[in-house]
């Protein structure tokens, strides 16, 4: 964002920084620490060394070991950006100490029962960058999660759904 400063000479404009703070769970942080690690320490080397082989064998123009060593590195370095812009705007919540009074919240981990076919499952209302719907992580963001927020046990929520509208009873609210 464009933003103008009003000075002695007139009006500046400088860009702006818009990034607002990241909810994650610590232990979502974690995570993203270590595939971090992973990628400076393992990844982004390993990719430089592929890539000082594939220029030793001459003619760079016609070696498709070079352009996907190229192409694996520009991947690598992006995610190592995107993390380290995640990480340092992050805004760390830890689920054990939240005080909620029983009310779905960030970081809390709920059970609702579909009482349409009686199927229970549990989820972990998480920041977008850590959902991760097959280790039940879902992003605050997603319609079961914004339906679940602000709830309480045993209350039902409606969820909209590209199946239609499906109702949903809490059958426990946990912060761990």
């Amino acid at each position: 964002m464009i933003a103008p400063v009003p000075t002695r000479a007139g009006v500046l404009f400088f860009w702006k920084n818009t990034m607002s703070s990241i909810p994650l769970t610590v232990r979502g942080a974690e995570r993203l620490q270590a595939e971090l690690h992973r990628l400076k320490h393992v990844e982004r080397p390993a990719v430089i060394s592929a890539i000082a082989e594939a220029r030793a064998q001459g003619d760079l123009s016609e070696n498709a070991e070079y352009d996907a060593a190229r192409e694996k590195q520009g991947f690598i370095e992006g995610r190592i950006s995107e993390l380290d812009g995640t990480l340092s705007n992050a805004q760390l919540i830890e689920p054990s100490t939240i005080d909620a009074d029983g009310r779905a919240v960030f970081g809390a981990t709920v059970e609702i029962e579909d009482l349409e076919s009686g199927d229970k499952v549990t989820y972990q209302i998480v920041g977008d960058t850590e959902a991760d719907i097959k280790a039940n992580l879902i992003s605050v963001s997603s319609p079961v999660a914004r339906s679940l927020i602000g709830k309480y046990e045993g209350d039902v929520v409606e969820v909209r759904a590209p199946s239609g509208i499906r109702e949903f009873e809490i059958i426990s609210i946990k912060y761990i």
